[in-house]
């Protein structure tokens, strides 16, 4: 009995722990001390490290915060950076970061980390080595105060899961609209299921790369 309730927290520990999280820019309802306090109404979400329940919304808060946590401008290189403390990686996985002017309904990416998300070439590891990314951000971005920037992650390695998390930012840019690929959702009802990768890191790469055109632009 003993060694059974061993074996049975050490599996529910590492379930907890087996997640990472968008730190910065700050996610919506973060408990982080360093981010801006929660619109009226809401409580901090001390699970943003866990997976989208398969009928949840995209970005699974959708009540934006007042002020944006952010300012870009269109064209800037920015880094996003992740959670270290009790992350776990999943051996990596397909990663995008994309941009919602209608708040949160439409996405289009920016930049995408296809295969070995967190790692720097294949893995089976759950410790990440990569936890920043750096990229420019399309200089055709339109000016918004209410930009969604989400991170979206489907995992090489475990239970077949959608991670996003979703910040709220302001773009300062010149163009009226931005298009780009639309924004892969997975492992949620009402979309297609990408398996685990078993070794086999082209896994689900066609919804990658024949993902539709959409474009984005702020509300008139």
């Amino acid at each position: 009995m003993i060694l059974a309730n061993f074996a049975f927290a050490a599996t529910a520990a590492a379930t907890a722990l087996a997640h990472m999280a968008m730190v910065k820019p700050c996610s919506r309802y973060t408990p982080r001390g360093d981010c801006p306090p929660l619109p009226a109404g809401q409580e901090l979400d001390y699970s943003l490290n866990s997976p989208l329940d398969v009928d949840a919304p995209l970005c699974k808060h959708t009540v934006p915060y007042n002020t944006p946590v952010e300012t870009w401008t269109a064209g800037q290189q920015i880094t996003v950076k992740f959670d270290s403390v009790n992350g776990a990686a999943h051996g990596g996985g397909h990663a995008q970061f994309s941009v919602s002017y209608d708040g949160g309904k439409t996405f289009a990416v920016v930049h995408e980390v296809l295969k070995h998300i967190f790692f720097n070439g294949p893995s089976t590891s759950n410790t990440p080595e990569v936890l920043s990314y750096t990229f420019r951000l399309p200089s055709n971005l339109p000016s918004s105060k209410k930009v969604v920037f989400a991170w979206s992650w489907v995992n090489a390695i475990g239970n077949r899961e959608f991670y996003m998390n979703c910040a709220d930012v302001e773009i300062k840019g010149t163009s009226s609209s931005y298009s780009g690929k639309q924004m892969v959702v997975a492992n949620i009802n009402g979309y297609p299921t990408i398996p685990s990768f078993n070794g086999n890191y082209d896994t689900g790469l066609d919804l990658y790369r024949n993902a539709k055109n959409v474009t984005v632009k702020p509300s008139s």
